[in-house]
């Protein structure tokens, strides 16, 4: 009797939610446990619970995404910024040993980049840069068709990179492409505005529009101080991705959230600033395109992490149902 394959679960986990999935038998990828992110303890417990829950078999395999730091190949979270209380977490030992299985801890941009180049926007490609763009800015890079991970997991960190000595806060640095680029930092663009943009009561004008969602509404309405943020944001987006361009000359860049919701605030001086400084021929070669799992990214990733590390990443998984 053939062996009965590996049971492969996801866990994506959030600064303010966590998803566990399964893979089922027909490659379908379901979700069947969603709560908010607590401590460690906690959070992990009710993960391990769920999963208990579903019905655990033999030599389970887990991927857990998870934002950086990390060291993946010890299994640690190393104190992330959006999950306050999470220091030296040992993540894939908890899970290695109350379940017999294998665990495997990857950044979630890198298990997103993953996902979208499987089984996404990036399909068929060979070279790829997938892009977070939401509350921060997380990258993951596929050269010549493998997952660039670094010496411990956390390559493909391009919101760290500082584009500017002062600016909006990302990454705890500010003038970063995170503070610049993502939903989080383009909340606190206005102040860094030139006077001329800014408006009279300043303090009124953020209290009106305190997230990205709201700036776009503002935008799309003709507030001129809305539709400058969103100018510098795509300036700032264009001189990020020039970068990338010229450096690691991909087909295609994979964009997420902020970019889904505001591309046509974003884009005319995204593509002004790009044509300016990017190298002409890498610029034609490449195709930025939006981010096409949606909701399901964080479940289709974690669950990559696993496929990546058991090397069964070519397993077909089936979207049909997205």
């Amino acid at each position: 009797m053939p062996a009965r394959p590996r049971q492969v679960f996801g866990i994506d986990i959030g600064g303010t939610k966590c998803a566990v999935s399964v893979l089922r038998a027909n490659g379908d990828v379901h979700e069947f446990h969603r709560f908010p992110t607590r401590g460690p303890e906690a959070t992990l417990d009710e993960i391990a619970l769920a999963l208990e829950r579903n019905g655990v078999g033999r030599l389970p395999a887990f991927g857990i995404a998870c934002g950086g730091p990390l060291d993946a190949d010890r299994g640690l979270v190393l104190s992330p910024p959006n999950l306050p209380g999470w220091d030296r977490v040992p993540i894939t030992r908890y899970f290695e040993r109350r379940f017999d299985g294998r665990a495997f801890l990857m950044n979630d941009a890198n298990a997103n980049a993953l996902a979208e180049w499987r089984y996404g926007a990036g399909r068929g490609s060979q070279s790829m840069i997938f892009l977070t763009a939401g509350t921060g800015m997380g990258g993951g890079i596929v050269l010549g068709g493998q997952l660039i991970a670094g010496a411990c997991g956390n390559a493909g960190e391009v919101g760290h990179l500082r584009l500017a000595p002062r600016g909006p806060v990302g990454f705890n640095k500010a003038g970063s492409f995170e503070g610049f680029c993502s939903g989080g930092g383009v909340a606190q663009l206005v102040r860094f505005l030139p006077a001329s943009s800014r408006p009279r009561n300043l303090r009124a004008w953020m209290h009106a529009h305190p997230t990205a969602r709201d700036l776009a509404l503002a935008a799309r309405r003709g507030d001129p101080t809305a539709q400058a943020i969103f100018a510098e944001s795509g300036r700032r987006l264009g001189q990020a991705l020039a970068l990338l361009i010229d450096t690691l000359n991909p087909e295609r860049i994979v964009i997420g959230s902020l970019w889904l919701r505001c591309r046509d605030l974003l884009e005319p001086e995204m593509r002004r600033i790009l044509k300016a400084e990017a190298l002409p021929d890498s610029l034609r070669a490449c195709r930025i395109v939006s981010a096409r799992l949606g909701e399901r990214l964080g479940n289709y990733g974690a669950v990559c992490a696993a496929l990546h590390g058991l090397g069964r990443l070519a397993l077909p998984l089936n979207l049909s149902s997205r």
